[in-house]
């Protein structure tokens, strides 16, 4: 049988809860591996990002609503080396925890619509997994700091990623947009409400 070691904190299987366990009473953090506990995602911010927007209401809800909002990306100091050749690029893929948004519904009226939808067809910022992605442009690199525009996220964002964005890489030649077909001029103009606060 296959056996998942827990040392601090094991999943129960049947149970939406963690056991926090002493470290010294290892039989007891021994439990079967199931798909319910097959795998834990910890992640530790590379960054911050600092923007100037510091509440959710009137905060930009797409990058597109974001035109010439500058911002910065404050890397930890250990991973500068990671930056070699950035600069080299125009634009980057910033994925982020959304730190602010808490709980979710898995039916949502999203900011640029009054309708409700379904969480996955939105990219509302309450999701089980509360991750954002914007793409950015990359004004220049200062040390630990990149100075970048187009920004929508709040002020002391923790960064988890940064990845160039390549068009020939990132576009899909041939999609369809389902419900936000109808909404698109919105989405220069959208800034969040407190609908998700």
């Amino acid at each position: 049988m296959d056996l998942v070691l827990r040392i601090s904190l094991v999943k129960i299987p049947g149970q939406t809860h963690y056991l926090e366990l002493p470290e010294r009473d290892l039989s007891k953090c021994i439990v079967p591996k199931t798909p319910e506990n097959i795998m834990d995602i910890h992640f530790s911010p590379i960054g911050v990002i600092r923007t100037p927007f510091a509440e959710i209401k009137g905060t930009p809800v797409q990058p597109s609503a974001s035109q010439g909002t500058q911002g910065r990306i404050e890397l930890n100091e250990d991973l500068v080396p990671g930056l070699a050749d950035l600069d080299g690029f125009s634009h980057l893929i910033l994925i982020y925890h959304l730190h602010r948004s808490s709980g979710y519904n898995l039916q949502v009226v999203p900011f640029m619509d009054d309708q409700p939808r379904g969480l996955f067809a939105t990219r509302a910022p309450k999701r089980p997994n509360p991750i954002g992605l914007s793409v950015v442009k990359l004004l220049r690199i200062e040390g630990s700091v990149l100075h970048i525009e187009n920004i929508d996220a709040l002020d002391g964002t923790p960064l988890l990623d940064i990845k160039p964005y390549v068009p020939q890489l990132d576009h899909a030649p041939e999609v369809r947009i389902g419900w936000l077909a109808e909404k698109l001029e919105l989405a220069s103009v959208a800034t969040a409400d407190e609908r998700f606060k």
